[in-house]
């Protein structure tokens, strides 16, 4: 059994540290000069991704033009509100500094969603996915896949979240970097 997560390249909100979930975004020029330079030693027997421009040209400069499905329950969390706004733009805002003070991943921002709420249609969707799937994907998807699926690694659900363009292969019990 193999799953291969990897996450889209760099968008201009990757690059300018904006909280980016639901916004549909291309890919950035950056973003996609980094994938070009990627060589992955893999070969899937199918490919999924969420659905978003970001994903849809992550896949395409990887593996080429190649036939996929789009898995809408794989988009990253929906940051309502604070979507495209950074840290600097929101840290005087009372609402985001509730989200940020409790748990956040049980908080939900203003029109958006929590991560246990993502997590869990993540989740749904994950184990509907059949051996050989590469998923292109979300940051916070791969992290919340890796955290649910490796607990004894006793990681924050943070620290599993790739760079862009690079995730996990997943075998049985077992996991490596990629690319």
């Amino acid at each position: 059994m193999s799953i291969y997560l990897i996450r889209h390249g760099k968008t201009e909100a990757n690059e300018r540290r904006l909280y980016c979930g639901s916004t549909d975004l291309p890919l950035s020029e950056g973003g996609r000069e980094e994938l070009k330079a990627l060589r992955y030693a893999i070969t899937p027997k199918r490919f999924v991704t969420s659905g978003m421009k970001r994903t849809d040209e992550t896949l395409q400069i990887l593996f080429g033009t190649v036939p996929f499905s789009a898995e809408s329950r794989f988009r990253e969390v929906d940051f309502g509100d604070f979507e495209m706004k950074s840290y600097e733009m929101l840290k005087d805002d009372p609402a985001y500094q509730a989200w940020l003070t409790g748990d956040n991943e049980v908080n939900v921002p203003p029109h958006g969603e929590s991560g246990v709420q993502m997590t869990r249609r993540v989740l749904e969707a994950f184990g509907s996915l059949p051996d050989g799937t590469a998923l292109i994907t979300h940051g916070g998807v791969i992290a919340a896949i890796m955290a649910e699926l490796f607990p004894a690694e006793g990681k924050h659900r943070y620290q599993w979240q790739p760079q862009n363009g690079r995730g996990y292969e997943i075998t049985a019990d077992t996991y490596r970097p990629i690319p």
